[in-house]
């Protein structure tokens, strides 16, 4: 039974959609004014794998994440460009989804633009103002959080403690320093919307409530994002949401953890801030291998706590992953019809799949799932010892396929994972050529073009080639041997 830790509660839940078989799930997305960095990285890839463990649990999931395309950080960068708002946002909203599909992130089901939703907001703000949970000033309407008992559930907080140290905007047209913008009036040259209030544009915490509610209704099931986004962000949601449907907004809010740069908190300002695109060009390895460490590393530690982000751990990431397709290398190669490790896999493989599923029933607990995927590849290191036939080999490799899939992962082709240029030990290059050139025909220059091919062969699936060339330079008296990184050994 799946359990879930409910920031809202503060505990572990048993999770219970409210129509059966069916999710309704909402993600803050981002505010397309830049390139996605390593957080936006770490909320869309921990939200879709959760998306992808509730599918294989036999849930439909109806997933919404949206896009903010109207915000100060887009009007600002519009004008320090000479470009429209709209040009900025657009542009930022194709480098985000080029940026997900890189990394494996699949599209939510619908995805929307805030400034699709303006009648919505609007309708959600006079119904407020008629409950007296709103008022207007100027132009401007904010949200009256005395009205609203239950602020401060989500975060915590108590309304005398915020007053008393929060830091808030000063604003003289508000009642209370507390209450916050649903609708601001706009400043000339930005863009504006008519409403009953004059010439504005919505806050920012109106556009989630009102895309949520028109796309999932009212309450739905799963409410995410980072840890960042509880206050104030989430809790003005609630607020505002409930305030104008009278009913629970959200049941279970989940929340990622953040990304430290070698410890330290990820920021511009300290110089250690990465984009998406710069992990891609600083680790040298191709794209789909990049997402795939990349995609290892994140789920390496549970979504709720803090991960920390350095070339050491990528490279963690990187040898874990090798081992993996180093092995489904060698389940290919089994072509017995029978095997001594058979039987002694078998029951490894059902103890895998129990256990992998309990420790995801346990609050998505990736960290879990990916010991066990490292346990089970263990297991079969071992039966291989004894032997093992084509339709165990062939059984297994299919297992780390299917749980891999629910998080993303062991998807790339065993032979396309090791496609870096090729690295052969110098010391073992000089020993070949100082034998070489006395007994055989082949000097080092000639190996070494050799073993490239056979390189370049394997990537292409073209095993007689490959096999042809292993045996050409072992009647040279030179035998290789590849290894989990990805190079090859040059050995006499």
């Amino acid at each position: 039974m799946l359990r879930i830790y409910n920031t809202l509660t503060g505990k572990k839940e048993l999770f219970k959609p409210i129509r059966q078989n069916l999710v309704k799930m909402y993600v803050c997305g981002v505010t397309v004014y830049d390139y996605c960095h390593l957080g936006h990285a770490r909320s869309a890839i921990v939200f879709d794998m959760i998306r992808r463990y509730l599918a294989f649990k036999g849930y439909r999931v109806k997933y919404v994440k949206n896009f903010t395309d109207v915000d100060d950080k887009i009007i600002n960068r519009a004008n320090q460009e000479g470009r429209g708002w709209q040009e900025v946002a657009e542009k930022f909203i194709n480098e985000y989804s080029h940026d997900m599909n890189l990394l494996g992130v699949k599209p939510a089901t619908i995805e929307p633009k805030a400034t699709e939703h303006i009648p919505e907001m609007i309708r959600i703000i006079q119904e407020l103002i008629k409950k007296e949970m709103a008022y207007e000033m100027d132009g401007n309407v904010y949200f009256r959080v005395a009205r609203y008992s239950g602020y401060g559930k989500l975060s915590k907080r108590k309304l005398d403690e915020m007053l008393a140290g929060a830091r808030v905007e000063v604003d003289e047209l508000k009642e209370n320093p507390l209450d916050f913008a649903l609708w601001k009036v706009s400043k000339p040259g930005e863009p504006a919307w008519k409403s009953p209030w004059g010439t504005g544009r919505p806050g920012w915490h109106i556009e989630c409530s009102a895309m949520s509610i028109k796309h999932l209704g009212s309450p739905f099931d799963i409410h995410g994002g980072g840890k960042d986004l509880i206050f104030p962000h989430h809790e003005n949601e609630i607020a505002q949401s409930e305030g104008y449907t009278g009913k629970d907004f959200a049941r279970y809010w989940v929340h990622n953890g953040f990304v430290t740069i070698d410890q330290e908190k990820m920021s511009k300002s300290l110089g250690n801030f990465f984009t998406i695109r710069e992990i891609f060009e600083k680790t040298g390895y191709n794209q789909a291998m990049t997402a795939e460490v990349l995609r290892y590393f994140l789920l390496s530690t549970h979504y709720r706590s803090p991960i920390d982000f350095s070339d050491q751990n990528l490279n963690l990431a990187k040898s874990a992953l090798n081992h993996f397709y180093i092995l489904f290398q060698k389940l290919d190669e089994c072509k017995a019809r029978s095997g001594k490790g058979d039987k002694q896999l078998a029951k490894g493989l059902k103890a895998f799949q129990s256990a992998f599923e309990k420790v995801m029933d346990d609050d998505f607990n990736t960290a879990g799932a990916i010991a066990q995927l490292q346990k089970l590849r263990n297991q079969v290191n071992r039966a291989m010892t004894c032997g093992l036939s084509r339709k165990s080999a062939a059984a297994v490799k299919k297992t780390f396929l299917s749980y891999g899939k629910i998080l993303g992962l062991l998807q790339l082709n065993e032979y396309e994972f090791a496609r870096p240029p090729l690295k052969i030990n110098v010391a073992d290059t000089v020993t070949v050529k100082d034998s070489v050139d006395v007994k055989t025909s082949l000097d080092g220059e000639m190996v070494a073009r050799l073993v490239q091919e056979r390189q370049e062969a394997r990537l292409r699936n073209d095993w007689a080639r490959a096999d042809a060339i292993r045996k050409q330079l072992a009647e040279a008296g030179i035998t290789l041997e590849d290894r989990p990184d990805g190079t090859t050994r040059i050995r006499r």
